[in-house]
């Protein structure tokens, strides 16, 4: 987990960048208590938790990682629900990961005037635990129903896979953003 990995890093590294992970991993904290309990924040808040999640499951990446992130740097800020995109990161970085072989994360989000656009592109690793199957796919139908509720009918998610590629685009019209 990402508190284990900075505690490592305090044990060897009580230099910036243990301090820094430190402080980021306080913003997320910070974030779920008090944004996430409200119902709704705004894109930049969202854009920035997301930034700061994986900058900590950086510090778990081998060099056999490639990672990488598009994010909007400047946008009209508007509310949204939280915590809409992190489930598909986290999924990424859980399944997309693999320490012998070359992987690889794609992640983007374009905010655009009509509709906010969001992906992830992800090598499949190679599971070695018998629980990751068996309770795969779960957290995507957990976040389907989510999105159900919040836009029925008003979003496209399209997941898709093959042997060696799991992909995610998530649609939501910005006119649909009520909270």
């Amino acid at each position: 987990t990402a508190t284990t990995e900075i505690y490592t890093l305090s044990l060897h590294d009580a230099l910036p960048i243990s301090q820094d992970s430190v402080l980021k991993l306080s913003k997320l904290m910070r974030y779920l208590l008090y944004e996430s309990e409200h119902g709704e924040t705004m894109i930049s808040s969202e854009i920035d938790f997301m930034n700061n999640y994986i900058d900590l499951m950086k510090l778990r990446l081998s060099p056999k990682v490639e990672l990488q992130v598009d994010f909007p740097k400047e946008i009209s800020d508007f509310s949204i629900p939280p915590l809409l995109f992190i489930p598909f990161i986290e999924n990424a970085f859980k399944h997309g990961v693999s320490y012998r072989d070359r992987s690889f994360i794609n992640i983007a989000m374009k905010v655009g005037k009509e509709q906010i656009s969001f992906s992830t592109e992800n090598s499949i690793g190679k599971s070695s635990h018998a629980n990751d199957l068996q309770h795969s796919g779960i957290g995507l139908e957990n976040v389907k129903k989510r999105l159900g509720l919040l836009f029925p009918g008003k979003f496209e998610l399209n997941i898709d896979q093959d042997e060696t590629v799991f992909r995610v685009g998530l649609s939501i019209q910005k006119k649909n953003i009520q909270v």
